[in-house]
């Protein structure tokens, strides 16, 4: 008999020694989060993101690239909301440009676990587009700016050239001038209460050479956010520019909610 409850025991022991580290690696592999929702900015498409994509699905990741309408702010902050409730659990909320805007409204959804900034416009309470920019000199951009007679802004092809894709190839910035999606001027005047970065952990991409956004502009307010932040030496589109450093920060940062 006691044979039999010494045997039983060795088997028990043995079974927990050999599933230990089994469970080890399945709480290791489940670390961080595996949902990403990429929000684009004005004058692009959720394409924007298309080299970074496949990298992110490399590692596992959900991934969906929210199609921003950009008629009106509350209908940006709307698509995004619709791409949110796909993702089955938690989401890590990233943003471009204008895109930051989007996400620091939309980010107050449950769902959003953190926030990634990527060479983003960031709201304090109350503040919209135009609030933001007014904190600081802005780049030169201005007169490449277009507006259509029914209110809807574009950028001239000097404005794709040397501000906001500058240091993309030649055939990247002719599929960027072509392809851009007219902005609703209305959606500068939008603002944001209460922005989600004030509840939740976030993270910020600066671009050092930015011709749309001041960087200055975008340290500081990373500075104010309390973003975890790196600094790449490109232009407004670092994710065209600069994607593996882009992904991979992407990558890190949903490793650590």
């Amino acid at each position: 008999m006691f044979t039999k409850k010494l045997s039983s025991l060795i088997l028990i022991v043995v079974f927990t020694i050999v599933s230990l580290p089994q469970i080890a690696r399945s709480q290791s592999a489940s670390k961080g989060i595996k949902n990403i929702v990429l929000v684009h900015g004005a004058f692009a498409d959720g394409s924007s993101w298309s080299k970074i994509i496949p990298v992110l699905q490399g590692k596992g990741l959900n991934v969906v690239a929210v199609q921003n309408p950009l008629t009106s702010f509350a209908d940006d902050v709307a698509a995004t909301k619709r791409a949110i409730a796909q993702m089955e659990g938690p989401v890590l909320l990233i943003g471009h440009s204008y895109g930051g805007m989007v996400i620091s409204e939309a980010g107050k959804d449950a769902k959003v676990a953190g926030l990634l900034y990527v060479a983003a416009l960031v709201p304090e309470d109350g503040q919209n587009v135009n609030d933001v920019n007014a904190a600081m000199a802005p780049t030169a951009v201005g007169p490449e700016f277009q507006l259509s007679s029914d209110g809807f802004l574009s950028l001239s092809q000097k404005g794709i050239n040397e501000f906001f894709a500058q240091d993309a190839t030649p055939d990247e910035r002719k599929i960027i001038l072509v392809t851009q999606v007219p902005w609703a001027a209305s959606a500068t005047q939008q603002k944001v209460y209460s922005p989600a970065w004030k509840t939740k952990p976030s993270w910020s991409i600066v671009a050092a050479k930015d011709g749309m956004i001041n960087p200055d502009l975008q340290r500081f307010k990373a500075k104010l956010i309390k973003a975890t932040s790196i600094e790449l030496q490109t232009g407004h589109v670092p994710m065209v520019t600069d994607p593996k450093k882009v992904a991979a920060f992407i990558i890190s940062a949903a490793e650590k909610l």
